[in-house]
């Protein structure tokens, strides 16, 4: 479900992902799944991570599809913030 694209104007990226837990205020866990090729066996697996993205938008539930963008450090684990729901 990872789409990361690179906006040319400002250079930051955008991932999209769902949202796992939010029961932080104005904060958001979000899940971000890609898919890597095993060099060798030539198999595809997903790859999971979690970011730390600021939500000013009271709506984002978990299970939401969001999409997040780099922004400037909010704190020591917060660099994204979510842009817009999905879903």
């Amino acid at each position: 479900m990872t789409t990361a694209k690179i906006i040319p104007a400002t250079g930051r990226r955008r991932l999209t992902g769902v949202v796992v837990a939010a029961k932080m205020m104005k904060t958001v866990t979000v899940k971000v799944d890609r898919t890597v090729l095993n060099t060798k066996y030539q198999k595809r697996y997903t790859v999971s991570k979690t970011y730390l993205a600021h939500n000013e938008n009271p709506e984002v539930k978990v299970g939401s599809a969001v999409v997040i963008e780099e922004t400037r450090p909010r704190s020591a684990k917060k660099r994204f913030r979510v842009v817009t729901v999905v879903a």
